[in-house]
């Protein structure tokens, strides 16, 4: 069941005291099932990690996002932030913005590490926040000021081997501990649905304006069937909260959780995501909304 977030200033606080950083390090075997159901293996797949995360993301991308209709860079990671796939859209690694590749990595890390599990402790147990929902918190006189530069990228990891290999099966950062924090829309954290439902690590889109990065990423959470989201603090999901009033450094979000707009057409996308492509275990728009989704 999924648990309805009633205020979301009213957990602002609660998240801000909450957070801590994580410590840097590598070394879990893909394929390999860590203690108490981690690692890779833990993510649902079929063939392979990455043949799924590839045919979602193919599978989403051509649709109306909104944005710029970029192809796009996906990385998935565990609960321990070690990168499963890494995968792209493009023809070949050159056709995406060569820097989202690591920024992928980065939300995915992100999304996963400020996400808990169903039946943490805790005023609101299992909640999920996106990257998008950091966006207000993490400028000055916001709650989470900093974040930002708690858990840096692990440069090592980001850029070790062939860039040939990039976006493969064999892409380096495939093993590895990459860490870093995103504070824009494309991060979301991936929840099994099984007998016991299960936080299992976070998906990162990156390619395209940080709206549409956030629009794909929901598609291909829900492509994969990753997307029990116990609550989060946009009417119980982890989707984007578009309630900036005010510009540059003299805005202000209604929720504490509000993230920039980017175009109409995102805006529109993104506000009927949870209807078009809802959480949890229901498949396909409910009831009275197909007729406006994509």
């Amino acid at each position: 069941m999924i648990t309805k977030i009633r205020s979301a200033a009213q957990i602002a606080f609660l998240v801000a005291v909450a957070f801590s950083a994580t410590p840097a390090f590598a070394g879990h075997t893909v394929g390999h099932l860590e203690p108490g159901g981690l690692g890779c293996d833990a993510i649902p797949h079929t063939v392979s990690l990455h043949a799924d995360l590839s045919a979602a993301l193919s599978s989403v991308a051509p649709d109306s996002n909104g944005g710029l209709n970029h192809d796009m860079w996906g990385t998935v990671v565990d609960r321990d932030g070690i990168v499963c796939a890494v995968a792209f859209t493009g023809a070949t690694r050159s056709d995406q913005w060569p820097g989202s590749r690591v920024i992928s990595a980065q939300k995915a890390n992100t999304a996963n590490a400020f996400s808990l599990p169903p039946g943490s402790a805790g005023v609101f147990s299992g909640l999920a926040l996106s990257t998008a929902n950091l966006y207000s918190a993490v400028h000055p006189g916001g709650s989470l000021f900093g974040l930002q530069e708690s858990n840096p990228v692990n440069t090592a990891v980001a850029y070790a081997g062939s860039p040939s290999a990039y976006g493969t099966s064999a892409d380096p950062m495939v093993g590895l501990k990459i860490g870093g924090v995103n504070v824009f829309g494309g991060g979301l954290a991936l929840y099994k649905n099984s007998v016991t439902p299960a936080l299992v690590g976070g998906l990162g889109v990156s390619g395209d304006t940080s709206c549409t990065d956030h629009i794909v990423a929901w598609k291909v959470r829900d492509a994969l069937g990753l997307d029990v989201v116990p609550t989060g603090v946009a009417s119980g999901t982890d989707n984007i909260i578009h309630d900036i009033t005010g510009s540059h450094n003299n805005f202000k979000s209604k929720s504490n959780f509000g993230h920039p707009t980017c175009d109409n057409t995102a805006t529109g996308v993104a506000k009927d995501l949870p209807a078009c492509f809802p959480i949890g275990a229901t498949t396909g728009p409910v009831s009275g909304a197909a007729a406006s989704c994509p």
